[in-house]
């Protein structure tokens, strides 16, 4: 087993190796986005970028461990199940990242979504270090680990707990991001809250898919700003998830506002489909964020008092979904 230092290396190499963006990674991307074409160049180098500036930079890895009892070598290494999600490009490498670092040995459950981006990586670092190939396995079925962190929806988490739920586990349900709004946003604060909505196609839990806002609000700078995303239209299943939609509040005589790219429909859900964000109107004097708040289903709060516009798609590395800390988890295993 390699110990915390020799790990804390290949994950800094591996962050310069996503900065070089050379041919063989390219490679790998165009290969995702044949099998998955929500997982676009443009994303795909998103999230690669995102995970080489703020997981894999030394200072950061450092400074993190520091916060646990992760030792030099892992006396007692767990195997731990991660099954994992697929919904954007590599979100579930923070959960390797978390058992690797760890000391841990990883035995990994791909989503059908995302079968190339992850492997690719791991097999980097085994050609750099032959030693890690100790510290994962990917499997079609996790048996006899001795923890898992599994993600998933609703529904699958009824199962997750009933297989797992006598192991020590993470079991994580579907979420979503709210942003609250007060009228007065520039026209920069406005450009950067579409970028929350619309990044990743809005596939991410950390995606803005409801918001809050006061009796009055006009609509018509946040529908312009949204104008940037008007390519989503080139892509031809945002484009059939957006015209199922339309034709969904046409035929229920429902009304709507559009930019023809993203739909608003007035709905206190919090849930909303791909290319329509539902939103809802807070009286003067209200809080809604406090309503927000305690609900279990809320991943981020944009905007007033919360996560910055702009901001909702990068998480640091200590900001941990669901926020169960996933290092304390796995250090006291």
């Amino acid at each position: 087993m390699l110990d915390l230092q020799c790990r804390i290396d290949l994950l800094v190499k591996l962050g310069d190796y996503l900065r070089q963006n050379d041919e063989a990674w390219q490679s790998v991307v165009t290969q995702a986005g044949i099998r998955n074409p929500w997982f676009t160049k443009a994303f795909t180098d998103l999230a690669a970028n995102a995970i080489a500036d703020r997981f894999l930079q030394r200072p950061i890895l450092e400074q993190w461990v520091k916060q646990y009892p992760v030792p030099a070598e892992q006396p007692s290494p767990k195997k731990v199940g991660i099954v994992m999600a697929g919904n954007i490009p590599l979100v579930g490498f923070h959960d390797w990242l978390c058992v690797f670092i760890s000391g841990h040995i990883a035995h990994i459950k791909l989503s059908s979504k995302d079968t190339v981006l992850l492997p690719h990586l791991l097999d980097v670092l085994a050609q750099w270090e032959p030693t890690v190939k100790t510290h994962f396995r990917v499997a079609e079925q996790l048996k006899g680990c001795d923890a898992y962190i599994a993600t998933g929806s609703d529904n699958s988490a009824r199962y997750f707990e009933y297989y797992f739920g006598k192991y020590p586990s993470i079991i994580r349900k579907n979420r979503t991001s709210v942003a609250i709004l007060n009228g007065q946003e520039s026209t920069t604060e406005l450009a950067s809250l579409a970028d929350d909505i619309c990044l990743y196609f809005g596939l991410g839990c950390r995606n803005v898919t409801a918001l809050r806002v006061p009796m009055g609000y006009d609509f018509q700078p946040l529908l312009d700003a949204g104008r940037k995303y008007d390519y989503f239209f080139d892509h031809s299943r945002y484009k059939n998830n957006y015209d199922y939609q339309l034709a969904v509040a046409l035929l229920n005589n429902r009304f709507y506002m559009t930019n023809n790219s993203i739909l608003l429909i007035e709905q206190e859900a919090l849930f909303s489909p791909i290319s329509q964000v539902n939103y809802a109107f807070y009286q003067p004097g209200e809080a809604p964020q406090a309503a927000l708040e305690g609900n279990n289903s809320v991943q981020c709060i944009v905007g007033q008092g919360g996560v910055p516009f702009g901001k909702a798609q990068e998480p640091a590395i200590n900001d941990y979904a669901d926020g169960v800390d996933t290092m304390a988890f796995l250090a006291y295993l």
